[in-house]
């Protein structure tokens, strides 16, 4: 059976870096299908909720598209940080805008997003975006995946973007919801993980 293929969801245009040490950088991204870029009001308000932890954070950018979250989080303190897309162009141009931005602390991966959460982590993550395209089911497979593989820290924080409101999502069960808004037909929110108690020694 042949492999499904996910869309991103850059478009053309220009990514504009809001704050943090590229502030108001602009540069441009490719055509591509499934259009959806995280508006940069939706963008601010997310950087608002994290501003007391991207210092210093390990990031994963899950879906990564334009790379808007992920040079975000870059430009304003993220320790390192890890994107993902299956988007050939994209990854290029992304790869182009580290080179620009003389970035050294990100990596960028062209690769099926749930291949490569199926697999162990190396590392955790102590924030990670979740921005898939819509109507492809990848949201709560993601979500699974990183939960139950061990790839969140034990307090991580997990944005995402859907078609469906929070409630509706059926995340994991240890994921607290923190903050949610709608833009449009986007509900956005930020959820963060309580790790599981640690058993009582006997």
């Amino acid at each position: 059976m042949a492999k499904q293929k996910y869309t991103s969801h850059t478009g053309a245009g220009q990514l504009r870096i809001i704050g943090g040490e590229w502030g108001s950088r602009k540069l441009s991204f490719p055509n591509a299908e499934g259009l959806r870029p995280t508006p940069d009001r939706v963008r601010e308000t997310l950087f608002n909720w994290l501003a007391p932890y991207i210092g210093g954070a390990k990031v994963l950018d899950v879906f990564t598209g334009s790379g808007a979250l992920f040079l975000e989080a870059l430009s304003r303190g993220a320790a390192k940080g890890v994107a993902l897309d299956s988007n050939r162009d994209a990854i290029s141009s992304l790869r182009e805008h580290m080179g620009t931005l003389r970035c050294t602390t990100g990596e960028v991966q062209q690769t099926n997003a749930l291949n490569y959460l199926a697999t162990a982590p190396t590392e955790v993550f102590d924030v990670v975006f979740l921005d898939p395209p819509f109507n492809l089911d990848l949201l709560k497979p993601a979500c699974d995946l990183l939960e139950q593989n061990g790839w969140l820290a034990d307090e991580a924080w997990v944005y995402t973007e859907s078609e469906r409101r929070p409630s509706e999502l059926g995340l994991p069960a240890n994921w607290r919801l923190h903050r949610e808004q709608k833009a449009g037909g986007v509900n956005y929110a930020l959820w963060q993980r309580e790790a599981a108690p640690v058993p009582a020694a006997q």
